[in-house]
């Protein structure tokens, strides 16, 4: 039997055998680190074909599932009109109208429209044949920058046709009274779409000449 009453360790000496002690336990093996790495391998993306009918033409497309509606329309189809603000559904700059609704394309996946019918700013008009709110927006300078444009002007093809189908607002006093095109009803309306450039008076002038009222 040894007696180990008399060894003597100094404070130093315990100091550095415990931080060893506790630097080896904290590094990993290379086996270890193998695992680790077999372990969690990249999934590859899901495909999946999405067949929609855009700007009246069928299209389909073979999308990772997590593709947005935004990012099909302009990565995918080229339909670069609808525009990429702050892609969190805050500002409007992305609104195309899917089945007679207007939309923030980039909160909506493309998987979910399977069938619909999407319309962009290039399917409601071009330069030689516009649409009667674009042509509106250029008589009223409806624009500064232009690039909210699209998605105003998508919001706002969408608003009248609301309005034409009685669908109220949160500022309709009266909701037999029609047609409900105050200028509280258009800005209410409209609010979802931001300009940064502050072009509201126009745009409300020509929202309300193309619905048929006074701003």
């Amino acid at each position: 039997m040894h007696d180990f009453s008399y060894v003597k360790i100094s404070r130093r000496n315990l100091l550095l055998a415990g931080a060893a002690t506790m630097s080896s336990a904290a590094i990993p093996t290379s086996a270890a680190v193998a695992e680790a790495g077999a372990a969690a391998p990249e999934r590859p993306p899901s495909i999946a074909g999405v067949g929609m009918k855009v700007n009246g033409k069928p299209v389909t497309l073979q999308l990772d599932t997590r593709t947005t509606l935004l990012d099909a329309l302009r990565e995918h189809l080229r339909l670069t009109g609808t525009k990429k603000g702050c892609d969190q559904g805050q500002c409007g700059a992305c609104t195309v109208i899917v089945d007679g609704r207007r939309i923030n394309s980039c909160l909506s996946l493309a998987v979910m429209h399977e069938g619909a019918e999407v319309t962009t700013i290039e399917g409601l008009g071009n330069k030689d044949r516009m649409h009667p709110m674009q042509a509106a927006f250029v008589k009223h300078d409806g624009y500064q920058c232009g690039y909210c444009t699209p998605g105003q002007i998508c919001s706002a093809v969408a608003v009248l046709d609301e309005i034409r189908q009685g669908v109220p607002s949160h500022v309709s006093a009266d909701l037999n009274a029609r047609p409900l095109l105050s200028a509280d009803e258009i800005r209410e309306r409209m609010s979802g779409n931001i300009c940064r450039c502050g072009a509201y008076s126009n745009i409300l002038e020509a929202i309300a000449e193309v619905g048929g009222a006074k701003a």
